[in-house]
Parts: C-alpha cells; sequence; structure tokens
C-alpha cells in the first residue's frame, strides 16, 4: 500500500510541475510577455502600452483663446493620466496681441515645458522670434527625440513634409539636421482638402427673384451689376429693412480677395506676383491696385457696399449676415451652421487676374507650431506624449471625448457621436464645450497632437458627427454638389511653394520691409475711403515709396532667386 501510494503521489506531483511549467509567468518559467508600444519601449508592469511616466506636463500657449482653450474636462483629464501616467495642464499667455506675449515670454526666460505658438509658414511674424531663441540656444533640438516616435517619425521620412516646413521651418540649413521646433496641423497625404467652398454668397431668394444663376457670376464687373440689381430690388431682410447689396465677410472687415479676384495681384495680404513676362512685382507697382481703389470706391459712392466693408466687428457682421441684412455676404463658407439650409448659395468663383478659375491646393501646409525648452526635464517625456496625442488613439481621445460617455463604435471601429451629444451642442454649445474635447469645441488636444491628420481613414468622417447626421456639414455637401466641387477638385493644380514673404526673416531689411507691407495693407483701406482718385493715389504712391526705401526691390530679387531652387519654390 505504501509503494502504491508513493508511486500515486509522485505521477501527482509529476502532473503538477507540468502544469505548473506550462502555465506559470513567475519566477524563472516562461516569462509574461512584456507591454511594449511598438517601438521597442516597455512600459511598467500593470501599465498601458500608451504609458510615458507618472509627472506633470505644462505648456504655455502663445495663442488665442478663440482657437484653444486652458480648461480640461475632469474626466477627459483622468483618461489621459491613466493611459500615459501625465497630468496635462496648459496656459494661454493673455495678450493683445500674440506675437507680443510671445517675445514678453521668451524674454522672461521662466518658461514651463514646452510652448506653442501661431506659425502658419515661415513668413509669419513669429518665425523671426523663435529663430532668434533657438539661435541663442534656448530651446532642445528634437530631431533625435522623433526617431523613436510612432508619428512624429514621419516628419524625417523624405518626402513627408511640405518644402516650406521642412527647409523654412524645420530642418533649416543652418541647424545641420538640427530642428527646434515642430511644424503642426501637416496632412498625411499631399493635396487632401474638404469640400468647403467659400468665397461670396448671395440669398438664395435674390437670386432667384432676380432670374440670376449665382455660378455665372465670374468677374466683379457682373458683381457690380448684379448689386445695381439688387438695390433696384428693394429687397428686405428678415427685420423688414432694406438690405445692403455687398455686405463684409461673416469674420468682420477685411480685404476679400475671393470677391475682387480679378483685381488682386497675387493672394490677399501678400500682393505679390510674377507677369507673363517673368517678372516678380508687388501690386502697387501694377494698375490693379488703383483699378480695384476705383471698382470699391464706386460701389462705396452708389451704396451698393456697405460702408463699413473693410473695418466693420465680427459681431456685427455675422449678426447682418444671419438676419439676411446682406444679399451678398462677401466672404463665407458652406459650413457655417446658419446656412446648413442653403439659403446662401455660392458666387462664381470670380476669376483671377489671370482669368482662370481653377482650384489651387498647396500640396501640404502647416498651422502653428511648438518647442521644448532647454530648462526642461527628460524632454523625451513631452515628445512621446506629443506622439501619444498625434497617435490615432490619442486623436480618438481629444477629438471624440470618452467612449461610451460621448460615441460608440461602429463594426469598423470607428466612433458614432451620440444624439444627447450633438442635442447638447446644437442647444447650449458653452455648456457642450465643457465635455473637453475638439468636437464640443474644446481643442486642448491639438497644440501637440494635431499633425498626420486624414480623419476620413482614421475615423470615418471628415467632421465631427458627419456619421450620425448631426446637420453641420449637410449643406455642405449640397453646396458642393451645386458647384461641382469633385470636378474641381479633380482638374486642380496641386502645388508645393513659399509664400513670398516667407523670406523676410534672412532679408537684411526683412523687419523695416515687413512694416513698409503692412502700411500698404492700411494704404489700401485708406485709398478706398479717400475723397478723390488724387487722394488715393498719392496713398498708394507714398506706400509703394516706403516699401522701395526699405529694399523692396532687393527682396524681389531674393524671391527670383529663391523660385530658381527646386527646395525653395515661391506662390507666384
Amino acid at each position: 500500500m505504501n509503494r502504491k501510494w508513493v508511486k500515486l503521489f509522485a505521477i501527482s506531483l509529476l502532473v503538477v510541475l507540468m502544469i505548473s511549467g506550462c502555465t506559470s509567468n513567475n519566477g524563472n518559467n516562461t516569462p509574461k510577455e512584456p507591454v511594449t508600444d511598438g517601438k521597442g519601449n516597455v512600459a511598467p508592469e500593470g501599465k498601458p502600452a500608451t504609458w510615458i511616466a507618472d509627472r506633470k506636463i505644462k505648456g504655455l500657449v502663445f495663442m488665442g483663446s478663440d482657437d484653444y482653450t486652458e480648461d480640461m474636462n475632469p474626466e477627459v483629464k483622468a483618461k489621459v493620466k491613466e493611459l500615459t501616467g501625465i497630468d496635462y495642464e496648459i496656459q494661454i499667455m493673455k495678450a493683445d496681441h500674440s506675437i507680443d506675449g510671445l517675445i514678453a515670454g521668451l524674454a522672461s526666460g521662466d518658461l514651463p515645458d514646452f510652448i506653442a505658438f501661431y506659425l502658419n509658414d515661415s513668413g509669419r511674424p513669429e518665425m523671426p522670434v523663435i529663430l532668434k531663441a533657438a539661435r541663442e540656444g534656448m530651446f532642445t533640438d528634437l530631431a533625435p527625440l522623433m526617431k523613436d516616435t510612432k508619428v512624429y517619425s514621419k516628419y524625417l521620412e523624405k518626402g513627408f513634409l511640405p518644402l516650406d516646413t521642412e527647409f523654412g521651418v524645420m530642418f533649416r540649413p543652418e541647424f545641420k539636421g538640427a530642428t527646434y521646433f515642430e511644424h503642426m496641423n501637416i496632412n498625411r497625404e499631399g493635396g487632401q482638402t474638404t469640400n468647403m467652398v467659400g468665397g461670396p454668397f448671395i440669398r438664395k431668394d435674390i437670386a432667384e427673384a432676380l432670374n440670376v444663376d449665382p455660378r455665372t457670376i465670374t468677374s466683379t464687373e457682373q458683381i457690380y451689376e448684379l448689386a445695381k440689381k439688387i438695390k433696384a430690388g428693394n429687397f428686405k431682410d428678415s427685420n423688414g429693412k432694406v438690405v445692403t447689396p455687398i455686405g463684409p465677410a461673416y469674420w468682420g472687415g477685411s480685404e476679400v480677395g475671393a470677391l475682387f479676384q480679378d483685381l488682386e495681384w497675387g493672394n490677399t495680404e501678400q500682393w505679390i506676383k510674377q507677369d507673363k513676362d517673368g517678372n516678380i512685382l508687388h501690386e502697387a507697382e501694377t494698375p490693379y491696385a488703383m483699378k480695384k481703389v476705383d471698382f470699391v470706391k464706386k460701389l462705396l459712392s452708389e451704396k451698393l457696399m456697405q460702408p463699413e466693408f473693410f473695418t466693420i466687428d465680427e459681431s456685427r457682421a455675422t449678426e447682418g449676415a444671419v438676419n439676411g441684412s446682406w444679399a451678398i455676404v462677401g466672404n463665407m463658407h458652406s459650413m457655417q451652421d446658419f446656412n446648413q439650409d442653403v439659403h446662401y448659395l455660392p458666387i462664381g468663383p470670380i476669376k483671377d487676374v489671370d482669368g482662370s478659375t481653377q482650384m489651387k491646393l498647396s500640396f501640404k501646409s502647416g498651422y502653428s507650431g511648438w518647442a521644448i525648452p532647454t530648462t526642461t526635464e527628460k524632454p523625451e517625456d513631452i515628445m512621446k506624449f506629443a506622439d501619444f496625442l498625434a497617435s490615432k488613439e490619442g486623436k480618438l481621445l481629444w477629438k471624440y471625448g470618452i467612449e461610451g460617455r460621448d460615441y460608440t463604435l461602429d463594426a469598423d471601429g470607428k466612433p458614432v457621436v451620440k444624439q444627447e451629444v450633438i442635442d447638447l451642442k446644437a442647444k447650449d454649445p458653452n455648456e457642450a464645450k465643457k465635455l473637453g474635447f475638439a468636437g464640443v469645441g474644446n481643442e486642448w488636444g491639438g497644440i501637440l497632437g494635431s499633425t498626420d491628420n486624414d480623419d476620413l481613414v482614421d475615423f470615418g468622417e471628415k467632421f465631427w458627427a458627419d456619421k450620425a447626421n448631426a446637420g453641420k456639414s449637410k449643406g455642405a455637401e449640397i453646396i458642393a454638389e451645386y458647384v461641382n466641387w469633385n470636378k474641381r477638385r479633380a482638374e486642380a493644380v496641386i502645388r508645393d511653394v513659399y509664400s513670398p514673404k516667407a523670406f523676410l526673416g534672412e532679408f537684411a531689411k526683412g523687419t523695416e520691409l515687413k512694416a513698409a507691407f503692412d502700411n500698404y495693407k492700411d494704404s489700401l483701406v485708406k485709398a478706398y475711403y479717400s475723397k478723390t482718385t488724387e487722394e488715393a493715389q498719392k496713398t498708394l504712391d507714398n506706400a509703394l515709396k516706403q516699401m522701395k526705401a526699405a529694399g523692396l526691390d532687393d527682396y524681389l530679387k531674393l524671391l527670383k532667386e529663391k523660385n530658381a531652387d527646386p527646395k525653395t519654390k515661391v506662390d507666384l
């Protein structure tokens, strides 16, 4: 019996040891597979693959509160902490002008873990400011930190970045492979665009009453004739008041290139273009400046244009559009919430000075940027956190909120926004914003995470809540079909070019010339409101003299040299 018991015990022990050897993940047996982030970085035991570090990251944002908010929803903040270990906080630097805040912040030397700033392109006024700081050793070299990232490592791949971002902003030759800023909002694919239609819009009922197809209006002369018919028609707004034929842009007083396209020499606020003989000229050197002034003065004198077209504040301009007080809104776009019933239709497009209406698209373009001061401890954590926010998982959090609370997932794993969130945004936008994600207007994540963008691929929709039939882009779809947007997009020219003002930072008299360019913009408005044509001409002549004294001729020569280099092709 003892021998039999010993035999049974031995067999049982052997079975236990075999099972233990197969199932145990402890001791010296088969170890548990480590959790990694896909780049070989191992997360601490019990933490998700997205884990970075148990620390606080604080950023100082030199951009307006209209674009970004420093308030984070507690549940969203907790989710960020759970996934990454990061206690994230941003502060918006309050200043009348964002660049003034940036200058003051850099001068103080007291900077947090990262800073963010406006930076559309290398011609933006902020560029010389941050370049100076980089040259003085204030920022960390980000190039080596990007190598081990999932998303930002794409910035190191040939052909991913547009020319201006690569050679004008980030990997400038002077830095010899180093880079001290991250340029943001770079699309994943070149030539990406939405079906948003912008430019002047006319009230549909007025166009129908006048038997006018707005798509056939392709010149400023036709705009003038249409405005006269509107005035004679004695049309009323929603308050029963007579409409103004041509009202300002939806966002307030400004130069509206889309309305005066055949009188604008180059892009609005650039006003630099190459003529058919290859000469690069500023608008003030061409007949177009006075042609435009004469046209505007005619509209104003005949009371066909809102008197404050170039100076009116945004609230009054928007109110006029919403009330139908402007028969023609000088500039708006098809995503405007108030026009989702399409009671305003797009005009044109107006031909440019070359007589073309062909759509022109950038290969890619950037918007905003950020940098890490050299005083920041473990800057690699900030880079890893930015990379998480730029990943699909990170974007899902800061663009769509929390699963179950704000959205559900469809069969393809794509977010479907909950109807109660859509309804809340429509009913009380400020309350909806407290939910804390971009879809409801809280853009905290885009500062570090909005890049490598392709929402249609990642989330199954170009705009937040499209799949849930929120109606935000319903009107836009109708308008896109109305203007045959797909055909226009298929025939578009895609260009990878620099802004004509991108090289002011390296031009010896760049500061003076920028001031002279700004003065020209102001002088145009002054000329529009001048009492006589002679007075207007004198105003523009003086503006040109100032630009010439500030080195305009030499700068235009520089543009010709830059344009001859494939790496610095200019938008001319």
